[in-house]
């Protein structure tokens, strides 16, 4: 027998995140304003949100939701802004393994992160 959503506190706080991020998405694509969406589609090792975690980027770069923070969000960031200028998707390697300016990562996994223009 299944366990309730409820049960799990990480997967319902997910739902939850996903459900406003569709909200977002719908009242942007309502509202003729293109958006990005950025979906994680493959974790290894350890990374700071798992398959599935969404960003919705705006056209005036703001955004809704997170695929991690830090720099491999700034990455995937630069990237939807890319599509949202050119309306092709792309896939993003985001790679935590390696040194930053100095400093050790703090998650040492890698995401693949898929990106679209929506609207």
């Amino acid at each position: 027998m299944p366990v309730p959503l409820a049960a799990h506190p990480a997967k319902a706080h997910d739902h939850l995140v996903d459900a406003a991020i569709y909200r977002e998405l719908q009242r942007a694509l309502s509202a003729g304003e293109p958006v990005a969406l950025a979906t994680v589609t493959r974790a290894r090792g350890s990374t700071p949100r798992k398959p599935g975690a969404k960003m919705l980027i705006r056209a005036d770069g703001s955004f809704f939701g997170t695929i991690g923070g830090g720099c491999g969000e700034a990455e995937v960031w630069q990237e939807a802004m890319a599509a949202l200028e050119d309306g092709r998707p792309r896939s993003v390697v985001v790679d935590l393994t390696e040194p930053t300016d100095g400093d050790d990562k703090i998650c040492g996994g890698v995401m693949d992160v898929f990106v679209e223009r929506l609207g």
